[in-house]
């Protein structure tokens, strides 16, 4: 009796993947399609209005222009939004978190498009991506709780300073070429694959994959030697959408999963920011002091460094594919401790200069 249930919910689970499949798989290529069209027409424009210049703490030797991720944003929010007029289903009562964090990211590409051509001030980008913050928090329904046992307002409160800081830390992380495609990739890759298997809801699932087509179809133009860059507004709304498709899997009582899959990330940027605050540095202004960029410094060439990066992340899923279909906290916590080795290894090697294998 026991077998044969298995069976008939293993091929349940099997029908409703190819059925998502089919919704989700052509929006990841029509998502894909849309960005790299967009890139090839809004190139030519960013080239003159939105021309970044080499400096000491740059990258690249030339001139190249960023602004890029315009066409992350645009396919993502263009593609989302038709396939929910198409499939109304798939908000699924998640119709207020749709709006907010549609506007939100709106929000805070348009901040990322103003602040990529002129200079803004650190305190009016912080201002602005706490009301995007707070919009979508707000938006988020009553019982969503990650942590039951804390007060529901002490939660939120968390939560709104741990997403500002992951929006900030995906923007800072964005500084060799293709490293967001090295995380953002394996990051909406495996919230799809789960969203097939039906562990996060419809609506993240979508998200995923518009995002993850839109960043692929950017992925060639900012191919090291990059002929372009993300920019503050790809960076800035990325951010937003990936810790909200975090939270989102966190929300179903995989928090160890929410942690291990963006675990290099979180890594990288914290203990980079306490370092320069333990040194007394403007914790705001550009430097090139993260484990990738002492990489760089120490001769590690950008294809190697964000191979090794992507290939972590993908390790990363792996192990946060266990803790959800093990529902054990006793595996949870060997997997993230698990996670903790791999993110240590590849950060020593980067500090230290060698080739990781």
């Amino acid at each position: 009796m026991l077998s044969c249930r298995y069976e008939r919910t293993a091929k349940q689970m099997i029908e409703q993947a190819i059925g998502s499949l089919s919704v989700l798989g052509p929006v990841v290529l029509l998502a894909l399609v849309l960005s790299l069209m967009l890139m090839v027409l809004l190139r030519p424009w960013l080239a003159r209005y939105a021309m970044v210049r080499a400096n000491a703490r740059s990258s690249h030797h030339q001139p190249t222009p960023q602004g890029g991720g315009i066409t992350v944003v645009v396919a993502t929010l263009v593609v989302a939004w038709g396939a929910v007029a198409i499939s109304p289903d798939l908000l699924q009562d998640q119709g207020g978190q749709f709006l907010a964090v549609s506007a939100a990211t709106a929000l805070l590409a348009v901040l990322g498009m103003i602040d990529d051509m002129r200079s803004l001030p650190a305190a009016v980008r912080l201002a602005m991506q706490c009301v995007a913050v707070g919009a979508v928090i707000t938006a988020l329904p009553n019982e969503l709780q990650c942590f039951p046992q804390v007060p529901w307002w002490i939660e939120r409160i968390c939560l709104a300073l741990g997403w500002i800081w992951f929006i900030n830390l995906v923007n800072f992380m964005d500084g060799i070429d293709w490293m967001t495609v090295a995380e953002a990739v394996p990051v909406t890759g495996a919230i799809l694959v789960l969203g097939l298997a039906g562990v996060v809801a419809p609506l993240p699932a979508l998200f995923a994959a518009v995002l993850l087509g839109a960043i692929l179809g950017f992925a060639p133009f900012n191919r090291p030697v990059a002929r372009i860059f993300l920019g503050d507004v790809g960076s800035l709304p990325i951010g937003l959408l990936l810790g909200w498709l975090l939270l989102q899997l966190a929300a179903t009582g995989h928090l160890a999963a929410a942690l291990i899959i963006p675990l290099y990330y979180l890594a990288d940027a914290t203990i980079t920011l306490v370092r320069r605050i333990a040194r007394g540095e403007a914790i705001w202004q550009a430097h090139r002091t993260h484990f990738y960029q002492r990489a760089t410094d120490r001769g590690l060439k950008v294809p190697e460094i964000v191979a090794r990066v992507f290939l972590v992340n993908l390790a990363l899923a792996g192990l946060a594919f266990i803790t959800v279909a093990a529902r054990n906290i006793i595996v949870s916590l060997a997997m993230l401790a698990a996670a903790a080795a791999i993110v240590y290894w590849l950060l020593a090697a980067f500090a230290s200069g060698r080739n990781p294998r």
